[in-house]
């Protein structure tokens, strides 16, 4: 299966910011919500280190 423009996008986009790949992949649905609140639980105890 070959790649398109839009799939190069959507993965460049989630490398960068997980929940925006999300997002153009299964729009504002609870997975959103979910990879959102993921996300932060990550990010957060990073920051602190």
């Amino acid at each position: 299966m070959a790649l398109t423009t839009s799939d190069i996008c959507k993965i460049i986009a989630a490398v960068i910011l997980p929940p925006l790949g999300v997002f153009l992949e299964r729009g504002c649905t609870c997975d959103l919500a979910i990879n959102i609140a993921l996300t932060c639980l990550g990010f957060i105890p990073g920051i602190g280190k």
